[in-house]
């Protein structure tokens, strides 16, 4: 087997994450032949094939799953030692957006570590609905969100966060007719998600609670006014999550992603917080 090249994985890495060559291609500064050839050369020096491709979309072989956690860990690794050689110190502001369910279990751990390295870079923290967020980050009022994102262009994929039913064991909701509900803002996933589910099911509802707060939706649910669907990673312990055997379906899960402003692009302090995201949060993820 020929060595390994940077540029080879981050290609493969690029594409897997935007889905497509001619999505990865920009991000790289280079031409969609000219990244096809790097998959390439990175398949001959593993004699393998890694990533199946057709009109259609892109999967990943066997292999491709394989080489994934090497090629990211690889790439953290690599930025590390970027970073331990940087004869400047990062300095600046970064505008950074994130969902109230998703900043204690996955924000904070990692703006603990950036902070550790970085402490001269001030965090400027807006705690608002995705559907908030990607605007802001698409007209560059913010410079990075934490989103759940609809189109694989918002973004670079973290990983899939389940959604979960969740009631009072105290009222036992769950069992009137029609269903009562809480739900976020209209063009919320989560509410989609969740009508979307009740309509297959053709079980009857009543939305009896609006908010587009995560702890308005906790109060409805803790005071028996509804049910409601939460982010499995924001359920308090002393809710129920709920499923078939309360007579409620299955949701699909949210995609999350880290999204970026293209007026940032110029920021090196943004850069290290998304590559420190992308490698810590999707340690696990294939």
């Amino acid at each position: 087997m020929r060595d390994l090249q940077i540029d080879w994985l981050k290609c493969f890495l690029a594409v897997v994450d935007k889905g497509s060559l001619s999505s990865a291609a920009p991000d790289l500064n280079r031409s969609q032949s000219a990244v096809s050839m790097q998959l390439k050369k990175l398949e001959e020096a593993l004699q393998c094939e890694l990533i199946k491709r057709s009109s259609r979309q892109l999967q990943l072989t066997s292999q491709g799953e394989l080489l994934l956690g090497y090629a990211r860990r690889m790439m953290a690794l690599h930025n590390e030692i970027h970073n331990a050689f940087q004869n400047t110190e990062l300095s600046g502001r970064i505008r950074l957006g994130v969902p109230d369910d998703y900043a204690s279990t996955y924000l904070t751990p990692v703006l603990k570590k950036f902070s550790t390295l970085h402490h001269k870079v001030e965090i400027e923290l807006h705690c608002e609905q995705s559907t908030s967020l990607i605007p802001r980050i698409e007209s560059g009022d913010l410079d990075l969100a934490l989103i759940s994102r609809e189109h694989s262009r918002q973004g670079t994929l973290l990983f899939y966060e389940p959604l979960v039913w969740v009631g009072s064991p105290q009222f036992e909701t769950w069992k009137t007719s029609p269903l009562k509900i809480a739900v976020y803002e209209d063009t919320s996933l989560a509410k989609r998600n969740a009508i979307q589910s009740l309509a297959l099911q053709g079980k009857t509802y009543r939305v009896v609670y609006n908010s587009s707060s995560l702890a308005g939706q906790i109060a409805a649910v803790e005071s028996g006014l509804a049910v409601a669907v939460f982010t499995r990673c924001s359920v308090p312990p002393h809710l129920k999550i709920l499923g078939a055997e309360h007579g409620l379906g299955p949701l699909k899960p949210m995609q999350v992603a880290v999204y970026r402003s293209q007026k940032s692009l110029e920021f090196e302090a943004v850069s290290y917080l998304q590559d420190l995201l992308i490698s810590t949060l999707r340690e696990s993820i294939v």
